[in-house]
């Protein structure tokens, strides 16, 4: 009970901090709701790293901790929603360069304890699969269409055809972000929310969706999301123009335009925040700008808008077909995958605090990937060898080449094999150790320094294991260069087969 309280009660100073720094920031003195909304789930996203995520890589996260299977009204406990937190960001650490590494126990603290402030307000420690996905759909970066397709995935049926309850479930767990933020007075959810986005009558596809949600103005309780996506593209678009209010000679982000005083031009901070002087009022009709063009590419762009005779306005998304696409048939390529490996990705007991074994967890699904990736290559490459096989009686002057290249390839493969079982016990090492030395230092930090050679021994198997690895890559190198040469042989195989075939037609017919 004791240790309970005692998280109860870092968790209320994470989610204190993270608001309290939000505050400091001065948002609330925008004027707009939507763009004071905006605003703040902007500065929620960058202060957990969320930004540097893609909806790619929370998807490739929700596999490799098995959401994709659950029913998405299951609930997930706090070990099991950190366990996911985890997988996405020590997987991002891995695709930063090593100047731009980010504090990894921190995002994931700061991201969690404001998901359960959003969606667990009452304190339950449960949040259900579908609000996790909501609401990492919705505030990680990347591009807004490709996230709307992954939300129109869950909330449509097998024929492609939104379910207006799924779409309603939709926007009663996006909406509790604004309201986490305390915006739920502008942006809360009611019952005439999902009726003012769509007509209950027609049947609603993934293009009608996207031109809903993309067009301009989009629905009234979704404005903040399109605009969300607007201030990311523009934070460091720079505009070389004085601004009227605060006289600063230069403008980041958006810039706006009065429509009615001549030259009167503000930054963003200034017309947010409601400020106009002179003649200007803020009742005059302004103008967003998100890009600076100099007058003679003013001039440019108007002459060939004038000059050309078809419309220059692009589509807002390209053109989906209605029926959702299948998935391919790999059946008689892809070797099927041992039911052991699901096994151990399902797990619903507690994880440690500490980050080490979800890089090793992570490591050996990633080996698994790659058997799996040399198995396809080994099968393709055996079909091929058939294929010349049967026409190696009509090719004789290319059956040493194929012969050798298979044999080099094969050579490959080993190698490539062996390599990856010494890889696999040296993660298992790894681990062992790695938890010998936490077991070792967690009671006083004077036993962390009694045993030099256990550290010394975990920094060899870490050298040993990034050697090993550069050569695993150097041979997979190697065989894609072999895999390209085989390919050649066999067009030119089934080339000479061709130009036979047709020397032998007229000798027939004589």
């Amino acid at each position: 009970m004791i240790e309970d309280s005692g998280k109860r009660g870092n968790t209320m100073a994470e989610r204190r901090q993270l608001f309290a720094e939000m505050r400091a920031q001065d948002l609330d003195r925008i004027r707009l709701s939507t763009y004071r909304t905006a605003c703040k789930l902007r500065f929620v996203q960058k202060k957990c790293n969320l930004h540097l995520v893609d909806i790619w890589n929370v998807i490739e996260a929700l596999r490799e901790n098995a959401l994709n299977n659950l029913d998405p009204n299951t609930e997930l406990n706090v070990a099991r929603l950190e366990a996911v937190l985890s997988t996405i960001f020590y997987q991002l650490n891995k695709r930063m360069p090593t100047t731009h590494q980010i504090h990894v126990e921190q995002s994931i603290s700061l991201l969690l304890n404001f998901l359960l402030a959003a969606f667990d307000p009452e304190g339950h420690g449960k949040i259900s699969v579908f609000a996790v996905k909501m609401a990492l759909a919705t505030l990680c970066g990347g591009k807004i269409m490709d996230k709307l397709r992954y939300i129109f995935s869950m909330i449509s049926d097998s024929s492609g055809v939104m379910v207006y309850g799924r779409y309603d479930q939709f926007l009663r767990e996006v909406l509790k972000l604004p309201t986490a933020v305390f915006e739920g007075p502008s942006f809360g959810y009611t019952e005439q929310s999902a009726r003012s986005c769509f007509s209950q009558q027609k049947k609603v596809t993934l293009n009608g969706f996207l031109d809903t949600l993309m067009s301009d103005p989009p629905p009234q309780c979704l404005v903040w999301l399109p605009l969300l996506h607007r201030l990311a593209n523009v934070e460091n678009v720079f505009h070389p123009v004085e601004c009227s209010y605060c006289h600063s000679e230069s403008m980041m982000g958006f810039r706006y335009r009065c429509q009615q005083c001549h030259n009167y031009q503000l930054c963003q901070d200034c017309f947010w925040r409601g400020h106009a002087g002179g003649s200007h009022s803020n009742q005059h009709q302004m103008k967003e700008y998100t890009s600076w063009k100099s007058p003679a590419k003013k001039l440019t762009n108007a002459l060939s808008k004038s000059l050309s005779c078809a419309s220059s306005r692009e589509p807002l998304h390209p053109m989906f077909p209605d029926q959702p696409e299948k998935p391919l048939n790999l059946a008689h390529i892809v070797p099927p995958r041992p039911v052991t490996s699901m096994n151990d990705t399902l797990f619903s007991h507690s994880v440690p605090s500490s980050g080490s074994p979800f890089i090793t967890r992570s490591m050996l699904e990633s080996s698994n990937r790659l058997d799996e990736e040399h198995r396809l290559i080994a099968r393709y490459a055996a079909r091929l060898a058939a294929e010349s096989s049967s026409s190696q009686p009509a090719q004789q002057r290319s059956a040493p080449d194929i012969s050798f290249t298979m044999d080099a390839n094969k050579q490959q493969r080993q190698l490539i094999a062996e390599l990856e079982n010494k890889n696999r016990e040296i993660l298992q090492e790894i681990q062992r150790l790695r938890l010998e030395h936490e077991q070792a230092s967690q009671p006083t930090p004077e036993k962390a320094q009694q045993n030099p050679t256990l550290l010394a021994e975990l920094r060899l198997l870490r050298q040993r294991k990034d050697e090993l690895e550069q050569r695993m890559s150097a041979l997979q190198e190697s065989r894609r260069e072999l895999m390209v040469q085989l390919e050649g042989l066999m067009k030119l195989l089934k080339e000479e087969e061709l130009k036979q075939g047709v020397s032998y037609v007229p000798y027939c017919r004589s």
